[in-house]
């Protein structure tokens, strides 16, 4: 790991240029295949809304199944080199539906399995980039990456949604999963130049090392109630992003151009949240971070009262900066906070936990809003972010857990000899 001294810019530091500039390629093309999968299977023949929605449910499934496996693995081999094959899978995977587009013949059953291939993919990719961060920046200048990163993942996943449609009508929708495929590439070809620590066989078995995972999650008080808590916002927001906001654009604030103003203002807001979080010094980051999470209700709860869209945009752009001060505090806490060992594992664990419930918030969305309404239901997911915030802070560990108390980690794991240089990466 490089020396906590070096205060030089991360730029000018080559591994951390590397795994950077491989985030931002890869979520580029994310950005472009959420709009073209979309229009890719509606433009198969026989497409209907509810194909849409089981192709996007056979590839959200399995990052939900397989996360916990991802993190097991990422704990056993180099996360690096794991990163490198997610990224070969989901370029593969990519690259089959974009031939299926493109030959006008794609069988439902085909793009569904491709399509559980690329959610496989993103179930190991993400507990090892998680785990990855500490192998190539010093303790010291965590927050201060995980900002950088974030600021560049960001701005290319806007650049990627904006530029998508443009594609899309221009090429086709074939021809930009296609270019979804060759970032993938492009990202395992920067991921496998990576020099990290090796680290040294385990012996014990997948289910013990599970097992472990579990217990270093859970013998941690402000990580579970934080991830309980996000359980439950995730729920809401899914709601509200993906069906009652559209809901009620359509219905009282003009169509999707009112929505794509408002979205497009998170999205900006996420950017200057990550610069600020990179910069930002606190006492008490878990609790600034949970407290962070409280404009996010703002935003909903005005669109449950009908407000002009300027003053909803404007409530989004807060939201989206609040929303990364608190994921580049979360994350860095815990990379400072959990053993090197198990930092994928606990990170698998997180990840579950906050998306367990985020289908059903998605699922529960049209019935209820057909049940008692798009407004009275949009106010029902501000009040269940703000109840679930305000429980959060009732942990003394999510009030208290300050920097002090992670710098003996932080020092023992800058301190640990390495176990060798992975020759592979």
């Amino acid at each position: 790991m490089p020396a906590s001294a070096d205060r030089s810019p991360l730029w000018y530091d080559p591994q951390f240029v590397l795994l950077a500039s491989a985030r931002t390629v890869s979520v580029l093309g994310n950005g472009f295949a959420r709009v073209a999968l979309a229009f890719a299977v509606l433009a198969l023949p026989g497409a209907t809304p509810g194909r849409l929605s089981l192709v996007l449910a056979c590839q959200a499934l399995p990052q939900l199944m397989f996360i916990l496996v991802g993190g097991v693995i990422a704990d056993r081999m180099s996360r690096a080199r794991l990163m490198v094959v997610a990224d070969v899978v989901g370029a593969g995977a990519y690259a089959g539906l974009a031939g299926l587009v493109l030959s006008g013949h794609a069988p439902l059953i085909l793009v569904c399995a491709l399509a559980v291939v690329a959610g496989t993919a993103t179930a190991l990719f993400s507990p090892a980039m998680d785990g990855l961060v500490p192998l190539v920046v010093p303790a010291g200048r965590l927050q201060e990456a995980n900002g950088m990163l974030r600021v560049g993942t960001n701005s290319s996943l806007l650049l990627g949604l904006a530029l998508s449609g443009v594609v899309v009508a221009w090429i086709g929708a074939g021809w930009a999963l296609a270019l979804n495929a060759v970032s993938f590439v492009v990202s395992a070809v920067l991921t496998a130049r990576l020099r990290v620590p090796g680290r040294a066989a385990r012996t014990s078995s997948g289910w013990d090392d599970l097992r472990e995972g579990w217990s270093a999650f859970s013998s941690r008080q402000w990580l579970w109630v934080v991830v309980a808590q996000y359980a439950v916002v995730v729920a809401a927001l899914n709601a509200n992003v993906g069906v009652l906001g559209p809901l009620v654009a359509e219905e009282e604030l003009g169509g999707a151009r009112a929505w794509s103003v408002i979205v497009a203002a998170q999205a900006l807001g996420t950017i200057a949240g990550a610069g600020l979080a990179a910069r930002v010094r606190v006492r008490r980051p878990v609790l600034v971070a949970v407290l962070a999470t409280f404009p996010a209700a703002l935003p909903i709860a005005l669109l449950a009262a009908s407000a002009p869209v300027w003053l909803v945009a404007v409530t989004m752009f807060c939201s989206g900066v609040a929303a990364d001060v608190f994921a580049v505090l979360w994350s860095t806490t815990i990379q400072r906070e959990i053993p090197e060992e198990a930092l994928s594992r606990v990170s698998s664990y997180e990840w579950f936990g906050s998306l367990a419930f985020a289908p059903l918030g998605l699922l529960a969305a049209g019935p209820t809003a057909d049940a008692i309404g798009t407004r009275q239901s949009l106010a029902a997911c501000a009040t269940l972010i703000a109840i679930a915030t305000c429980a959060a802070l009732l942990s003394p560990q999510v009030r208290g857990l300050a920097p002090a108390a992670t710098s003996s980690v932080a020092q023992r794991r800058d301190e640990a000899p390495t176990v060798g240089e992975d020759k592979a990466q």
